[in-house]
């Protein structure tokens, strides 16, 4: 099987999955009701206070990985940065891991950057990110477990109870997405152990990944990284105003199934279509909240927001028509006129 064939499968696998799992959830829902609810009863001033943080939060991920690559001597351009972020959301909704590689191919194309340091980089962020999804889960699932405990004793159902009430096809879904995220974390290792076999990539990533060792300004990338985060959730946690269903829940429960969502997302479907329906969809219920209303938030905010990633990607790729790539060596002259100007 040649290399095109091989991507074409990954991407058939990943709709497949991700439409799999979606079926299985709607196969016997009434679509006719969203556009009752979307029309007569949602409230759309909360969707739309959310929408500058999904944008923020993107942004935020911009300057922060400019401010990763400067100590390696990358310099791109601020908007080309953002741009380059807004681009790989949009493009990972086509095939999904693909955006990282299409922004460090952005930053390439328009400011000369090293491809291989610039993915480097992107493996600290991603790093990053990870270490701080796991703890905030472990203080979340901390915090809430009275919650948990005070659910099950006043509803009477215990852990056993659940498990029990679990579907076949409910178990057929968590085995799936488990396994294809080992399916992906085998393909990465893969990957790198071909990146291993050429000595300048491999240089050039490990100069990017180390790069956090040398940020210049630290608290300030610590803030970029809580601002992501802290605007994602945002983002997120607004839209439980726009429904009666989920505008009571408070903070702890958006919480819970904000991180729930963040690692279902790591299974390998465009923009987490499916696996996190499904576990924001269950952690919904799990507070109270009835099915049918449940499907209906999963269902509206997953399709709004992915619209607002879709808008995002489109100005982007307009924006970036009009930029003009910067001729070799350009950064680096740049970066001296700074220099010489301090001086």
């Amino acid at each position: 099987m040649n290399k095109i064939s091989r991507h074409i499968l990954k991407v058939m696998l990943s709709l497949l999955l991700g439409g799999a799992i979606l079926y299985w959830m709607y196969r016997d829902f009434d679509f006719r009701q969203i556009e009752t609810v979307m029309l007569h009863e949602m409230n759309w001033t909360w969707m739309l206070l959310s929408f500058p943080f999904g944008i923020l939060a993107q942004m935020f991920r911009g300057w922060r990985w400019r401010q990763t690559l400067d100590p390696i001597g990358e310099h791109p351009r601020h908007a080309v940065s953002i741009n380059a972020v807004f681009l790989s959301y949009a493009v990972s909704l086509l095939i999904p891991r693909v955006g990282e590689f299409a922004r460090c191919g952005v930053l390439s194309k328009y400011d000369g950057v090293s491809f291989p340091k610039a993915l480097g980089t992107v493996v600290t962020e991603r790093a990053i990110d990870s270490l701080l999804v796991l703890l905030i889960t472990g203080l979340t699932f901390l915090f809430q477990f009275k919650v948990f405990t005070t659910f099950f004793d006043k509803t009477g159902t215990s852990i056993d109870g659940i498990l029990r009430g679990f579907t076949t096809e409910g178990w057929i879904v968590t085995f799936v997405c488990a396994t294809a995220m080992l399916v992906l974390l085998y393909m990465l290792l893969r990957k790198l152990s071909v990146y291993q076999r050429v000595k300048t990539t491999l240089r050039g990533i490990l100069q990017g990944v180390t790069s956090l060792r040398k940020v210049k300004n630290v608290p300030l990338f610590i803030v970029f990284t809580l601002a992501v985060w802290g605007s994602y959730f945002l983002h997120y946690y607004l839209t439980f105003f726009c429904f009666d269903a989920t505008s009571h829940l408070g903070l702890s429960c958006a919480l819970v199934t904000f991180i729930v969502g963040s690692i279902a997302v790591i299974v390998p479907t465009p923009n987490g279509a499916g696996p996190w329906h499904f576990a924001v969809k269950t952690m919904l219920i799990l507070y109270g909240v009835a099915e049918i209303d449940a499907l209906n938030f999963v269902l509206i905010v997953h399709s709004v927001q992915t619209l607002l990633v879709v808008l995002l990607g489109i100005y982007a790729w307009i924006a970036l028509s009009f930029t003009h790539a910067k001729p070799a060596g350009a950064a680096s002259a740049d970066l001296q006129s700074e220099t010489d100007m301090k001086e």
